[in-house]
């Protein structure tokens, strides 16, 4: 089994050293290097890079740049998806995003974790879960989201927030740890 198989089967995997892993993060920070030298006027031209570098995209979506990734090829968008300014997807396994997702600026969404054992972290190896961001989000500046996360669609992550567990649908969740503070109100979910 490769080390790539590994990272898609939620297994330790070796991500430091395996020559493909880094030659594929080579390519992928190539595109986004060449993504965030596009002055922000060449929208046709921004679209086709990042279309390149991401796995599944809709027709309608904004990444402001600078946007940066580890592959690309595991990170999905939906429909009327926009990230500001600063967005990190570090995508060793897989990062899905519903339609209108909103992310504020310098959010990180993190899959890849490392073992607390010394010797095993320093042998290179990781491993990879997957995050799912529902329909409807709106996720506020400065968040973190860790590796096997789940938000529920129509949710809002408050600013600031280290998002370490699932979070249910219609609801705002903020802190450190994030934690739901209530549920939306009818008048807010219309």
């Amino acid at each position: 089994m490769t080390e790539k198989e590994k990272a898609a089967k939620g297994l330790l995997y070796n991500a430091n050293y395996d020559q493909a892993l880094i030659e594929e993060r080579v390519y992928c920070k190539g595109l986004c290097y060449e993504y965030n030298q596009l002055h922000p006027s060449k929208t046709t031209e921004r679209e086709k890079v990042i279309r390149k570098i991401l796995g599944k995209t809709a027709e309608d979506f904004l990444i402001e740049q600078p946007f940066v990734c580890d592959y690309g090829y595991n990170i999905e968008i939906g429909n009327h998806f926009y990230a500001n300014h600063n967005c990190i997807i570090l995508d060793c396994a897989k990062v899905t995003f519903g339609d209108y997702v909103f992310i504020a600026s310098n959010c990180a969404f993190y899959t890849a974790g490392h073992p607390l054992n010394v010797e095993t972290r320093n042998r290179g190896l990781e491993f990879a879960y997957p995050i799912k961001i529902g329909n409807n989000v709106w996720i506020g500046g400065n968040v973190v989201v860790l590796p096997n996360v789940n938000i529920g669609d129509n949710t809002v992550i408050g600013a600031g927030s280290v998002v370490t567990k699932d979070i249910p649908s219609n609801v705002v969740a903020v802190g450190n740890p994030c934690k739901v503070i209530r549920e939306l109100t009818d008048e807010e979910k219309k």
